[in-house]
């Protein structure tokens, strides 16, 4: 396959937009999900992150990265004013209410409530699930990093509440993502279904690798 090649000098004349769509889709595929929060007076915000991503499984931690403000990212305020969010996977029946509460609406309109999506509170946790989502997340903030090279702030948090449908759960613990019908993303706006092409054994250096399936 023939490659077009870009360097820095280029990826820097680029109109702004073509720029960010060249620069987020690199990556490849992402984790997609909705966030879910309150401020103390229970007034909920919901937003869409392509951001989040696993950082250990001991304790079990998740980051997300936050662009600089202004504007006011209240998802970023509520989390560090309460300490409690929600992440929330997006599937097929509401990707496009997920993608609309990228809209920057004021801090009075709930995303919830322009989108139509439901809250959902259970087990004394603070923060609003979305009750159309089949795998939740409870999660404890534990720490802010401020990054000064682009002044970005990642939060890190404790999953401390999990509720996953019992027959995508498997025995050895693997969560079977597309029969909870879990997407993924690419870039800030395309998303996509997935097909599992193989479950491989653990690497070692002098054992043949074989199918889990």
């Amino acid at each position: 396959m023939e490659k077009k090649y870009i360097d820095k000098s280029q990826i820097e004349l680029l109109e702004k937009q073509k720029r960010v769509h060249l620069i987020n889709s690199l990556g490849g595929f992402k984790s997609v999900a909705l966030v879910g929060t309150s401020d103390k007076n229970k007034n909920t915000n919901l937003a869409i992150f392509s951001s989040l991503f696993h950082i250990g499984a001991n304790p079990p931690l998740i980051g997300m990265i936050f662009r600089p403000s202004p504007p006011e990212r209240d998802t970023m305020s509520n989390i560090l004013e309460t300490g409690f969010y929600t992440v929330n996977h997006i599937n097929e029946a509401i990707y496009r209410q997920a993608h609309q509460t990228s809209a920057r609406y004021d801090k009075s309109i709930s995303e919830f409530d322009v989108t139509g999506l439901q809250t959902e509170y259970k087990n004394d946790f603070f923060a609003p699930f979305v009750s159309e989502s089949h795998i939740q997340l409870g999660v404890e903030f534990k720490e802010r990093i401020d990054i000064s090279i682009n002044n970005t702030t990642m939060i890190i948090g404790e999953i401390i509440q999990v509720y996953i449908p019992e027959n995508c759960l498997l025995e050895d613990g693997f969560i079977d993502l597309e029969k909870a019908n879990t997407i993924t993303c690419s870039g800030l706006d395309s998303y996509h279904k997935t097909i599992q092409l193989d479950r491989l054994s653990y690497a070692k250096p002098d054992k043949e690798l074989t199918s889990l399936l």
